[in-house]
């Protein structure tokens, strides 16, 4: 059961990884994400190959709107990256209804957190119970240089 909100009528969504448009979504990423911008194509591709990969698109036509992906060991842990959404969808719920769905097909497998990182969507994660972390000082990260 889902308690995501529903996608506009005219969309759906797909976790198949098949159906994604690589060229298009690493076009939206490499040049109009500001994590990604300059993204060569083949560590795209090689993300793609580790996570599970999700889009929205348009029913009739097929085109896709929105993508994402996920690192999970399918266990305990995930991380939702690169979720982009078309920025002639946006404003429309698409991105919203999007992780939500995310967010519920991930719940079967019983991970005990979903984490994201994000410098201007904290509204809208926060709509799907999303939070900040409750102890930031306990997270780490190496960069690597």
């Amino acid at each position: 059961m889902s308690d995501a909100p529903a996608l506009p009528d005219g969309y759906e969504f797909s976790a198949d990884t098949a159906r994604v448009d690589v060229d298009r979504v690493h076009r939206w990423l490499s040049t109009d994400a500001y994590w990604a911008v300059d993204r060569p194509r083949d560590t795209h591709e090689r993300a793609m190959e580790s996570s599970i990969n999700f889009g929205v698109y348009e029913s009739t036509a097929g085109e896709q709107v929105a993508y994402a992906r996920v690192v999970t060991d399918r266990a305990l842990f995930a991380w939702l990256a690169d979720v982009y959404v078309d920025p002639s969808v946006r404003g429309k719920g698409v991105g919203t209804a999007f992780v939500g769905r995310i967010r519920d097909h991930l719940r079967p497998y019983g991970l005990r957190r979903l984490v994201l990182a994000t410098d201007d969507a904290h509204g809208v994660y926060a709509k799907l119970g999303f939070r900040p972390l409750e102890r930031p000082e306990q997270w780490m990260a190496h960069v690597f240089e």
